[in-house]
This record gives C-alpha cells, sequence and structure tokens, in this order.
C-alpha cells in the first residue's frame, strides 16, 4: 500500500519551534511528529509514502533516512514549487500513488490519534467504493465542518456544512483519508482543495463514505492543541499502561501521565505532573513544579521555578524562582532570567528576557 503526508511548508501555526526545526521533526512525546505516523503506516502494510513539502526537504531527508531501515520502507518527497493546497499534491504525486490500483492513504502531518489504518483498509474495500473520511465526534460542532450523512445509510455521505448555525451533526473531518487511485483523474495540477473541491465532486457521484475514529484526536498544529494533544496523547498511553510513562511510584511524579526520557536529570523535592514530557538530557533543580508542558531536548528548569501549559524550546533555560504560564513557547536557545514571569510570551530562539512579560506577546 502507498500514503501521501501533506507536510505543507514553514509551520507558522507552531513558530517559535519551527524557526529552527520543519514542524513533522518537532518532538511530539519524545518523538518527531511525523515518526508517529510513518510508525502506524508501516504496521498497516504501506510499504511506499510520500511526503508532500514546500519547506526545506533537504532537513528532513536526512532524519528519515532511518525510518526507511527500521521500518523497511520507501519515503520520497514530492516537492512543490508553489503551495498546491490539499489536493494539487495528490496530482504531483500521482506517479507513486497511481502506480497501481490499491488504494493510498492520506493525512495531514499535524495529526495525532490512535491511526486506524488497517480497520479503515477494510472498511474502505467492504463498501467498494471512490473514498473514505476518518471523521472524529466534537461537542462544539458549529466551529467545524461538519459531514451529513445520507438518511438511509450510516456512512454514506450526503453533504458537507460549513460551521453550522443549526445542529445537523456532530461528525467532523479528522485528516485523514483513503481513496482509489481513480479519484487522482478528479484532481487537476494546480493550488486546489480536496475538501472544497475534490470531496464534494465525489459525494456527488454517490462515493465517499465516512468512518468513525474512536479514542482520542487533535490537529496539533498549533501550540495550544500541542499541550491539548499531549495530555490526550499521555493519557491513551496510561490507559494502555504503556511501558513510556515514567511509575506514578516515582516521588516526584504528582497525578501521572507523566514521560520522562531516561537521560533526564530531576533534582529533589521536585512535583511534576500531571501531562508533563520530559526529553533527553534535560535538567530539572530542586523544589521545581512542572504541569501540562513539554520541556525539549537539552533544557534546563532552574530550581524552584514554576512551569505550566508551556513549551521549552531545545536547550533553552528557565531561571530559579521563575513562572512560566498561559501557552508560553520557547525557542531553541532561549534564556528566562531569575524570578521572571511569562504570561503567554512565544519567544523566538537565542533571546534572552530579563522582564516579566505580563500580556501574551510575541518576543522577537
Amino acid at each position: 500500500m502507498k500514503a501521501l503526508i501533506l507536510v505543507g511548508g514553514f509551520g507558522t501555526r507552531l513558530r517559535p519551534l519551527t524557526l529552527s526545526l520543519p514542524k513533522p521533526l518537532v518532538e511530539f512525546g519524545n518523538r518527531p511528529m511525523i515518526a508517529h505516523q510513518i510508525e502506524a503506516l508501516a504496521a498497516a502494510g504501506v510499504t511506499d509514502i510520500v511526503l508532500a513539502v514546500n519547506y526545506r526537504p533537504e532537513v528532513m531527508t536526512a532524519a528519515l533516512k532511518k525510518y526507511e531501515e527500521q521500518y523497511n520502507i520507501n519515503i520520497e518527497f514530492s516537492v512543490e514549487t508553489e503551495p498546491l493546497g490539499t489536493a494539487g499534491p495528490l496530482k504531483l504525486a500521482e506517479k507513486t500513488l497511481g502506480k497501481d490500483d490499491s488504494p493510498f492513504f492520506v493525512l495531514n502531518s499535524d495529526i495525532i490519534c490512535d491511526f486506524p489504518f488497517e480497520q479503515l483498509a477494510e472498511f474502505h474495500k467492504s463498501h467498494g467504493q471512490e473514498g473514505t473520511i476518518v471523521v472524529t465526534k466534537v461537542e462544539e460542532p458549529s466551529k467545524y465542518g461538519v459531514i451529513v450523512h445520507k438518511p438511509d445509510h450510516p456512512s454514506r455521505i450526503d453533504r458537507f456544512v460549513e460551521k453550522p448555525v443549526e445542529f445537523v451533526g456532530n461528525r467532523i473531518n479528522a485528516g485523514i483519508y483513503i481513496l482509489n487511485p481513480s479519484v487522482l483523474q478528479r484532481i487537476e495540477l494546480r493550488p486546489t482543495s480536496i475538501e472544497q473541491e475534490t470531496f464534494p465532486a465525489i459525494v456527488k457521484d454517490g462515493q465517499l463514505h465516512s468512518f468513525d475514529l474512536e479514542g482520542f484526536w487533535m490537529d496539533v498544529g498549533q501550540p495550544k492543541d500541542f499541550l491539548s494533544g499531549t495530555c490526550l496523547y499521555l493519557s491513551s498511553l496510561t490507559k494502555k499502561g504503556s511501558k513510556l510513562l515514567t511509575s506514578t511510584s516515582e516521588s516526584y511524579v504528582n497525578g501521572g501521565n507523566v514521560m520522562i526520557d531516561p537521560s533526564a536529570k530531576i533534582g529533589k523535592n521536585c512535583k511534576i505532573g500531571p501531562n508533563v514530557v520530559i526529553g533527553p538530557n534535560v535538567v530539572i533543580g530542586d523544589g521545581v513544579r512542572l504541569q501540562r508542558c513539554v520541556l525539549l531536548q537539552g533544557s534546563k528548569v532552574k530550581e524552584h521555578a514554576w512551569v505550566k501549559s508551556t513549551i521549552v524550546g531545545w536547550n533553552s533555560t528557565i531561571g530559579r524562582w521563575a513562572r512560566m504560564e498561559n501557552v508560553s513557547v520557547l525557542g531553541d536557545d532561549v534564556s528566562i532570567g531569575d524570578e521572571v514571569y511569562c504570561n503567554g510570551a512565544s519567544v523566538l530562539p537565542h533571546k534572552s528576557i530579563k522582564q516579566n512579560v505580563d500580556v501574551p506577546a510575541i518576543i522577537m
């Protein structure tokens, strides 16, 4: 089987981290975001993966080489000279996606969930039609484009309603599809939207179905959603009894859902959790309080600092008695001074912050 991962461009939604690394290589749960997807695709029998990119493919090529060997798969890049939207990249990669008559997966690189690729392929085969969209149920459908089924059919899609004012359903597009190669004939090589052009055309012919996703789902392309997705992912690991999590019997673990790389150093009298990820070679000083945060490789939190709802970038340092909260994001090699307060600060790489940031701001 084959798959296309829509990587896209610069990753502006996840700044300041993406100023240093393409978004798919930013660690989520201590692994590059894209590693979660590649592993799940390989497990479902995918042998060819195309990454549709229009930003810095050379950085990713070297990083992904090891996955080719690890999972015995072929990874190739389809580089757009201009952004082609969400459908154009399929046409650009037609040589690989359409090389035989087997269906192919398409997914956005920002999505994190328990990827149901095997079950999705079985369901797609069972109805025998052109396409299947994975859908997830949401509590507030008025914020999204909602999928409406045919009245007489549990999975055949009738139409899409963008941000409905009245309730028409609560299933939304989860950014994961399986499509027959015939779909490629519907797409022109130009900037075009799969959601607004291709799918409505398939629906018109009665050829598009939906598949319900069980469990958690999150688009982690923005810092606040990256943190929310981390909480959902850690909770899912807890339910599975995963060995990736740090044991709650550790004196510093507070409330569970804590993932700590074995190379990290934890000081005395710390309180860590719930929902914390600590990366390789991170150093945590004595008396530190961490909650709902992600500390990337090589970062350092000094004594008695308080960190909540924050992403701490690679090699960054948070000073003694400093306080971080309200979706603060530090880029690579940022220094926060002792006793400094950051409320929703987004700090670009290689900056030093010595004054309080009282209201959310981008520090350039």
